[in-house]
């Protein structure tokens, strides 16, 4: 599955209709995301059970000032509606797939929805 482009519009629902999540947090002016870019996106084809969106904090500076975005990247990760990671940080491929095993395993309980 290829990577969404999340925004304002989009951002809430994506979270909270699909159970696990990845966010990368970018802009097209940062070094250290152009080296994450490729990384990212070659997960999400491996990873077609996950969400992998990504915000351009240009585009959505509301959307990246309310997730407390400071740095880029950042990678965020929700599992059923909630926050479970976040760091800024271009991490190298292996890494990445560590903590994708690590979502998987997280015991996370589903959020009622009203």
């Amino acid at each position: 599955m290829a990577t969404r482009a999340l925004d304002a519009k989009n951002f809430e629902k994506t979270i909270t209709d699909n159970g696990l999540v990845f966010i990368d947090f970018w802009a097209t002016w940062c070094g250290p995301c152009k080296a994450f870019g490729p990384i990212f996106d070659k997960a999400s084809d491996a990873n077609t059970d996950i969400v992998f969106g990504k915000v351009d904090i240009d585009q959505n500076q509301d959307l990246a000032a309310a997730a407390g975005i400071q740095a880029v990247p950042t990678l965020m990760i929700t599992k059923n509606g909630q926050i479970i990671f976040k760091q800024a940080g271009a991490l190298r491929a292996s890494d990445l797939d560590d903590l994708i095993q690590q979502a998987r395993q997280a015991d996370v309980p589903v959020q009622n929805k009203a």
